[in-house]
């Protein structure tokens, strides 16, 4: 039995005993004191984290020799906001932006703004493969090669023209920052269009580019984009500008339904099987250029008229297209017939080299796949993009995280979270009609691989003749092909050329001083 002492000393063992515990407990580390030592250490790298920063910013300087010239140029990577209504910040967008060093009169200096499109895939692309001053290292018909890396661009456009790549929101670094926000706010034809449109009004604000003729170029859904971004920019945020380039357009919401559909790919189709030597000794002999005029006529003479009459077509009128049509695509009549002269693109790029056990890249079919089965209507993959993902992913993350000093432990998105996308009312091809109309000074420039059989050639030029039904801006819309794909700055003659291209249409849409914008 304890004594009334010892219970009071019992209890006073307890308080101490509970007392120093917490005491200790106070101090264990990662409660008190490890806190204080990891400040200390984010505090020497505040951008090393899984979340977009706003302030995030570096700067760098370089050079390039391009066609015998030294060219200087500083190259800023960073992030800036996509405001809403109330000037709240909903997104941060990353950019990478070069700018030449020894041009003393930034008025006069155009500035190319870039985009690339998916939707959903971030400005890497025509960054380190086509207009920058650094490109991958991939060999001269834009295959993967390893070690990975980049290398200077001697064809680079920084001589003529700075540059902006911007990443969309969900592609490369480019993340939104308040959940609350609905998708939809970006995710959409019309939506991207408008955001990005007061974000270019930010940028080109902070860097005094108001004055520079000004040119938007996009590749894929994004010649969607900036043919929606001119006219947005001109109506909304009074920017006008001198040029589009358009990189192996989209449809641009022009519609091509039906016979139309289905016959204008058949230019694309021919170009392929000319490529890969399936076409008889007659027409392979034929130089490209000198044998696509004459598949492009009997797409619009002969083949669109015949599907359009189907069922009521004369039996003899039938046999002589399809042969016509099989002996273009190198396809056999029997099954142009099964499919009554509309092939899918999917069992084109299957049935060409089956006999070789090979199917054709969609991008670009000079890439070549290997299937499990060689039965079947479509290939297992494309072998085209696996092979650009293989090379650009290394290389673009190597380059901003080391090269440039880009502090983050965010994914670069190649292809990010975008999707559900809203497609309706895409109207932008005839907004970029709208806007030429309206701006004597804006050019169109249109860039095609003959290979492409995602945004495929002639269609690029289909659009081109819908946007200007009438022919009264002609005299301002320019088409050029080359002889590759999607991607048509991967193959090495084709980066020179192109670039070269670019060069001349900036020189050509930039008015003399004093010129007045009128008609």
């Amino acid at each position: 039995m304890l004594t009334n002492n010892s219970f009071m000393q019992k209890q006073l063992f307890t308080y101490l005993f509970v007392l120093l515990a917490f005491i200790v407990q106070a101090q264990k580390p990662g409660e008190e004191t490890a806190p204080k030592t990891a400040a200390k250490s984010e505090d020497k790298n505040p951008s090393f984290k899984r979340e977009l920063s706003l302030e995030a910013k570096t700067e760098n300087k370089g050079e390039v020799t391009i066609k015998g010239q030294k060219v200087p140029y500083r190259v800023v990577t960073g992030t800036m906001p996509v405001w809403d209504d109330e000037g709240k910040a909903i997104a941060g967008l990353f950019y990478v932006y070069y700018e030449r060093t020894d041009v003393t009169n930034k008025d006069e200096r155009p500035l190319v703004i870039s985009f690339n499109g998916g939707p959903g895939t971030a400005s890497v692309w025509m960054h380190l493969g086509y207009t920058s001053p650094r490109k991958l290292k991939i060999d001269d018909e834009g295959y993967p090669i390893q070690p990975y890396g980049f290398e200077e661009n001697p064809n680079s456009i920084i001589d003529a023209a700075d540059i902006v790549y911007i990443d969309p929101v969900n592609t490369g670094f480019s993340r939104i920052l308040d959940k609350a926000v609905p998708t939809s706010k970006f995710f959409g034809v019309n939506a991207d269009v408008k955001y990005l449109a007061d974000w270019i009004n930010t940028f080109v604000g902070r860097n005094k580019r108001w004055a520079s003729p000004k040119f938007l170029i996009g590749e894929s859904y994004g010649t969607t984009r900036v043919s929606g971004l001119s006219l947005e920019l001109q109506n909304r945020h009074w920017m006008y500008l001198n040029g589009v380039i358009l990189v192996s357009p989209t449809d641009l919401g022009i519609k091509r339904e039906g016979p139309t559909s289905a016959a204008l790919r058949v230019p694309y189709m021919a170009a392929t099987a000319w490529y890969h030597k399936k076409l008889a000794a007659d027409l392979q002999s034929k130089d490209l250029t000198a044998y696509l005029p004459e598949v492009e006529a009997f797409t619009v003479n002969e083949l669109m008229p015949a599907i359009a009459q189907g069922g009521v077509l004369n039996a003899d009128k039938k046999k002589e297209v399809i042969k016509k049509l099989a002996r273009y695509i190198g396809i056999g009549e029997t099954e142009v017939t099964r499919y009554s002269m509309t092939i899918p693109f999917d069992y084109f790029w299957k049935e060409l080299l089956r006999d070789k056990g090979k199917t054709v890249g969609r991008l670009d079919s000079r890439y070549i796949g290997i299937d499990k089965l060689d039965a079947g209507d479509n290939p297992d993959y494309n072998a085209e993009l696996t092979s650009w993902e293989h090379s650009f992913t290394p290389a673009i993350n190597m380059y901003l995280r080391d090269e440039l000093g880009y502090k983050t432990d965010l994914n670069y998105y190649i292809f990010g979270p975008t999707f559900p996308w809203d497609n309706t009312n895409n109207h932008t091809g005839d907004d970029l009609r709208q806007a030429m109309m309206q701006n004597p000074y804006l050019h169109l420039l249109v860039q095609s691989g003959y290979y492409d059989g995602a945004c495929d050639y002639f269609n690029a030029k289909y659009n081109m003749w819908q946007m200007d039904p009438a022919g009264k801006i002609q005299d301002r819309m320019f088409w050029e092909g080359y002889r590759s794909g999607h991607m048509m700055y991967l193959r090495k003659e084709d980066l020179a050329t192109s670039n070269d291209h670019l060069r001349a249409f900036i020189k050509k849409s930039i008015p003399k001083a004093g010129t007045p914008a009128k008609f």
